[in-house]
Parts: structure tokens; sequence; C-alpha cells
């Protein structure tokens, strides 16, 4: 079995516009050297296969088609076996 971290992020060509109201906010609580905020999605889930390139392409077509918008987002995982 393994388990999968996937990291979603907004490509940097694309507004985040959740990104810049968490950035105001801050700003409003007096955090003034933040800058460029950025909001993702982290997701975490298990792969039951004991197969490590059948596990990455299960993760890697989820990822593609369903975790993720490939016409604004990016993303990265990790793999990591567990007993």
């Amino acid at each position: 079995m393994f388990k999968a971290v996937v990291i979603v992020k907004r490509r940097p060509t694309i507004l985040d516009p959740q990104g810049k109201a968490v950035e105001q906010g801050a700003k409003l609580l007096g955090f003034n050297n933040v800058k460029n905020t950025r909001i993702g999605k982290y997701i975490e889930f298990f792969v039951d296969t004991d197969d490590r390139d059948a596990a990455e392409k299960e993760v890697l077509e989820y990822s593609q088609k369903l975790l993720s918008n490939p016409i604004m987002e990016d993303f990265e995982y990790t793999l990591e076996e567990v007993k």
C-alpha cells in the first residue's frame, strides 16, 4: 500500500482571488510584509497495491483527471510505501 500526497496550485500566470483576499486580510491584521499569497490544495489518500509503478500511474491519472484543472493548475505528488 502507498500513501500519496498531492499538492495542487494555480499556475503562476493565473490570478488567485482567494490568495488576494487572504493577503488583504493579513494587511488588516498588521502583517504588512506578506506578499504574493497563493492558495492551493493539499490532498492525501492511499493506493492499495504493492506495485509502485501501478501506484504512480494511478496517482498521476487521478490527479490529472479529477484533482486538478489542467487549464489553470499544476500539481506535484509524493508517494510513500506504508506497511
